[in-house]
């Protein structure tokens, strides 16, 4: 018998499946062959505390010291670069994202390619950090382990009933007191599956491409940047460039892949901003980020039928949130007194949706 079926094994049911498993038995099932196989390993891998709407800001402030304390993150900061033309939308994003204007000298200082003639203004946050996003995932399916948990992939599931308790079909049956759907663009497919109301998850595809260091230079130590309306980015990965169009754009759940048309826009954009053109794509890949319908997260017990917990809606914010929206799906589900606001709280909660 199971206490919390978790269903989806990626950051949101990983990290869900870690803190339960200090209260009961854990089963995390995932579909694919690995974990983290869609959204959280297609991930640009960014902490960043001020980013996101104002429930997704306080998550992240809840979620700083489980990466400092565990040594998670590494120095980036984050560089916004807006053409001469962009002055209002730059200032609009500097004030959102609450960073610092800088010297256009200053910027291209930091990132030497920047273009004169075409960049206009620029903005820095150096509290933007890389997450190792491999050593987070492994380690909350450890602590799932040494609570006598499983993880367990190669795991669609493909029917689920209730009686007392749930049983759930997959490549094995199980039954469950609870099931956590942390199944990320799927989520509402498990619902429908349960009997249970879906909530209006939206999957949009981000298209990614991995270009070579620009002029062969080491861009190890340059920030990440972002383009004004987060309308593209590029950020340093292992010696070269991920570069984004940043696009949203809403699909069927899939095994996503790149939209060419789009890719090409978007290089466009970052090279319009740099003096080096991009002259190879060594690989392009996309994947699926899923927004619920008032684009903040989902998390904690259905109304509808409180064994039926969500960890949902995770966005381009899955990972930056992990540590505190996993707490807070546990506390929710446990009946624990939560730490973070009750406004927070209530702008989380799956209840919003069902009014």
């Amino acid at each position: 018998m199971i206490d919390f079926l978790v269903i989806g094994g990626g950051i949101a049911g990983l990290s869900a499946g870690a803190r339960l498993s200090a209260h009961g038995s854990v089963t995390v099932l995932e579909a694919e062959d690995a974990l983290g196989y869609h959204a959280s390993g297609r991930s640009a891998a960014l902490f960043e505390e001020g980013y996101g709407p104002p429930s997704v800001v306080e998550l992240n402030k809840a979620s700083a010291e489980f990466f400092f304390s565990g040594d998670y993150l590494t120095p980036r900061g984050l560089m916004l670069v807006g053409g001469k033309d962009q002055k209002d939308q730059f200032s609009d994003d500097v004030a959102s994202l609450r960073m610092r204007e800088i010297p256009l000298q200053d910027a291209l200082s930091r990132i030497p390619i920047l273009n004169m003639e075409t960049v206009g203004y620029a903005a820095i946050s150096e509290g933007a950090f890389d997450i190792d996003t491999d050593r987070v995932l492994q380690d909350f399916a450890r602590t799932i382990r040494h609570n006598g948990g499983s993880v367990l992939t190669r795991q669609k599931v493909i029917g689920i009933q209730k009686d007392e308790l749930w049983h759930v079909e997959a490549q094995q049956s199980f039954e469950a007191r609870n099931i956590v759907n942390a199944a990320g663009a799927w989520v509402d497919e498990i619902a429908n599956m349960a009997g249970v109301p879906p909530i209006g998850i939206i999957p949009c595809r981000r298209s990614m491409a991995r270009i070579p260091a620009p002029g062969g230079l080491d861009v190890g130590g340059w920030p990440m940047m972002l383009g004004v309306g987060e309308t593209w980015y590029a950020k340093p990965d292992a010696g070269k460039l991920l570069v984004s169009p940043a696009e949203a754009e809403p699909v069927a759940p899939q095994d996503a892949y790149a939209d060419d048309m789009v890719l090409a826009e978007g290089l466009a954009r970052y090279e319009e901003m740099v003096t080096e053109p991009v002259t190879r794509v060594e690989v392009n890949w996309a994947g699926l980020r899923s927004f619920s319908p008032d684009g903040t997260l989902v998390l904690g017990p259905d109304p509808v039928d409180p064994s039926f917990i969500w960890s949902a809606g995770q966005g381009g914010y899955g990972f930056q949130t992990a540590p505190a929206a996993s707490k807070l799906v546990a506390d929710l589900t446990i009946g624990a007194e939560p730490d973070l606001p009750a406004q927070t709280i209530a702008a989380l909660s799956p209840e919003r949706l069902r009014q």
